[in-house]
């Protein structure tokens, strides 16, 4: 049995599920996403729009593993459409700067030029003080991809800590040269 899938998955106030046909639409005051569940393996009670339960038809291995996973999306789904999703970036360097030009976000990382990250749509970032950045949006696995790969553009290095991390983020550091 899968005990993440056990739980049943509480709707805020705001947020509107429908199912309708195998798909879930999901309305929220932040937007809106659809989710495509097999309703061959499982069965999706709504009840009275305060609650989802996911249970499965048939009781064996695969469908055990596919529980939990489509029952994390589902939840995550709706907490994205009624709170968002936010990771914070901080540029820890001297020089290391940040700028929104429209669409487009400016890097300055201490190379010879500058780094321009094109925003995805559905990703809010908001800069702050030009070293940290505020990633927002509604769908979990995207805010996290442009978090991902806004970070691999200078990942932290261990001497100085140079580098972009995640708020709270620890860095292992290292013991210079010895004399």
């Amino acid at each position: 049995m899968s005990k993440i899938g056990k739980i049943a998955i509480s709707i805020p106030e705001k947020v509107k599920v429908i199912l309708s046909g195998s798909s879930i639409n999901i309305e929220g005051p932040l937007g809106k996403k659809s989710l495509n569940i097999d309703l061959d393996i499982f069965e999706l009670n709504i009840n009275e729009g305060k609650e989802v339960l996911l249970k499965p038809k048939h009781n064996n291995q695969s469908t055990k593993r596919l529980w939990g996973m489509n029952r994390s999306l589902l939840n995550n789904a709706i907490i994205g459409a009624s709170k968002g999703y936010e990771k914070v970036l901080e540029l820890s360097g001297v020089g290391y700067r940040a700028t929104l030009k429209g669409n487009i976000l400016n890097l300055q990382l201490g190379f010879s030029h500058d780094i321009n990250f094109k925003i995805p749509d559905g990703v809010k970032i908001l800069v702050e003080k030009q070293t940290i950045l505020k990633i927002s949006g509604t769908d979990k696995q995207q805010v996290g991809k442009v978090a991902a790969e806004i970070k691999s553009l200078r990942p932290p290095e261990p001497y100085k800590g140079k580098g972009i991390k995640e708020q709270g983020q620890y860095i292992l550091r290292k013991e210079g040269k010895k004399k």
